[in-house]
């Protein structure tokens, strides 16, 4: 007798109640459905952030319509004037509102954390973890996140914790790297994927220039076939941390850290940035060249040497104004 009582009902005021515009909280207002939810749920979700509604009518209006299982989960944003109706319609639509954020490539896991704690469309749920405890929420089999990112622009439902975005991130990186390494060049130093993320971080932060990437990459493989210190800049700085200033000095490249290549033969312990998948494929395909030396030109570029003396001659001309 009730559910005919309300269906008397909703076919006179309640066709006119499903038409009329539901008072908000704020306009506009965003709310979250999470995955799985009931219509019921779904509707105290939406009473909770700020839509005024009567629930057993919209569940009435739903099953008459047959939408009661199609709401879909998800952020969505609605504005003041939207109906039952419309406000069901959207919901099985699925049209979602999307947060967007940007990872870099050569940025420090520091520095991707600060951006995701910045973000406002995220549900913060990394705050207060240390890494250790991030890894371990997310299962990973890593010791540290440095490297396992994949820099990308990410999309995603507006409240969605930061965790998976890390998460999707991570697989994203993990995908990328295994993909490079089943097609890599023979004969490479590396003895895994993980010394291969490290050279790829490496060449990362060493140049951003398309056209020298797999140039770098041959130079530090072949330094690490000869036995010859890699020398590189960056891995000095990143063990310096947060005490690096700006400038490095001599002092910094004779004092040693893990991360010290100046002092320290082989790989750093670990990566020094997120590479990208351009410094990945450098790093897996190496150019075909002897050269064992770099140096900025100055405009970007850089001159590659075989010898000393070459090598030499292109510091003095391009470092020290020399002809």
């Amino acid at each position: 007798m009730l559910l005919l009582l309300l269906l008397g009902t909703l076919t006179g005021a309640g066709w006119w109640w499903s038409n009329q515009a539901l008072s908000l909280r704020s306009s506009p207002l965003d709310f979250r459905i999470t995955p799985g939810s009931s219509l019921r749920s779904a509707i105290a979700q939406m009473q909770e952030a700020g839509v005024s509604v009567e629930p057993t009518l919209l569940a009435l209006l739903a099953r008459i319509n047959k939408q009661e299982t199609g709401i879909k989960a998800g952020s969505y944003s609605i504005s003041q004037g939207i109906t039952p109706t419309q406000l069901l319609g959207k919901l099985t639509r699925g049209e979602v509102t999307q947060g967007e954020l940007t990872l870099v490539e050569g940025w420090t896991f520091k520095q991707w954390r600060a951006r995701l704690d910045k973000h406002p469309d995220l549900d913060h749920q990394t705050r207060g973890l240390t890494e250790n405890q991030i890894i371990e929420r997310l299962g990973l089999a890593v010791t540290q996140l440095e490297g396992r990112l994949f820099p990308d622009t990410y999309l995603f439902d507006k409240q969605s914790s930061d965790l998976e975005l890390i998460a999707r991130a991570a697989r994203a990186m993990q995908r990328k790297l295994d993909s490079e390494w089943a097609g890599r060049t023979s004969g490479l130093p590396y003895k895994n994927t993980d010394e291969a993320l490290v050279m790829a971080s490496i060449v990362e932060k060493e140049t951003g220039r398309e056209a020298d990437r797999s140039l770098v990459a041959a130079v530090f493989v072949n330094r690490l076939r000869k036995g010859m210190l890699l020398q590189t800049d960056p891995t000095v700085i990143y063990g310096i941390g947060e005490a690096f200033d700006g400038n490095l000095r001599k002092h910094d490249l004779q004092t040693d850290t893990p991360y010290n290549t100046y002092t320290r033969a082989g790989l750093p312990p670990s990566p020094i940035a997120m590479p990208g998948l351009a410094s990945l494929h450098a790093a897996l395909h190496p150019a075909a060249s002897e050269a064992v030396y770099f140096v900025a030109r100055g405009d970007g570029s850089s001159e590659f040497s075989r010898t000393l003396d070459e090598h030499n001659r292109a510091v003095n001309k391009y470092q020290r104004g020399g002809k």
